[in-house]
């Protein structure tokens, strides 16, 4: 079996893509995202997952939804860009820093920045998760397209749930209680 699909902590980085105050008020699904959110930021700080935050030119589209940046680890990276792939050279380095290979990735559009971060992650040799019910587009069909487009290039598509028991990998494991009642 293919190693990509099992996910260990130690190894997994958490990028979160351009959920900005502007872009997010036209995404029918934000709650959705948002409250997803919470169970992956609860996983990252319980299991010392690094957060990479990336913002789309925020003086243009607004920060981080308050939503998401009220949950935000202390320590955590911040990366503002203007191209739509936030792999620029500086997540390379963030990446690179941390010494870990698996990406965990939420964010916005699924079909513009989410996929082109994706592609770009994975012709850089790195193991993407796209967090399926942690990323949106504006319409249905641009984030069925996106999320079909970032399978065929070799991502896992995955969904909240199963990446935080898939990390945790046991009910004896210190942080399932913490982790598990934020699922509920």
């Amino acid at each position: 079996m293919d190693q990509k699909f099992r996910l260990k902590a130690q190894d997994t980085v958490f990028v979160i893509v351009d959920i900005q105050e502007k872009l997010m008020a036209s995404m029918k699904y934000r709650e959705q995202v948002y409250r997803n959110h919470q169970t992956l930021m609860a996983m990252a700080i319980q299991l010392d997952i690094p957060v990479v935050k990336c913002e789309q030119y925020p003086r243009g589209l607004g920060p981080t939804v308050p939503e998401i940046a009220g949950l935000l680890p202390e320590k955590h990276y911040t990366l503002e860009k203007v191209s739509f792939s936030a792999c620029t050279a500086d997540l390379i380095n963030s990446l690179q820093q941390l010494q870990r290979k698996t990406i965990l990735i939420s964010g916005s559009e699924t079909h513009v920045c989410v996929f082109q971060t994706t592609r770009d992650l994975l012709e850089a040799g790195y193991t993407v998760h796209v967090i399926r019910d942690a990323v949106c587009s504006r319409f249905k069909e641009n984030y069925l397209s996106g999320l079909q487009l970032m399978e065929n290039m070799g991502a896992v598509i995955n969904n909240t749930e199963t990446i935080a028991f898939d990390l945790l990998q046991s009910s004896d494991h210190p942080a399932f209680r913490a982790i598990s009642a934020v699922l509920k």
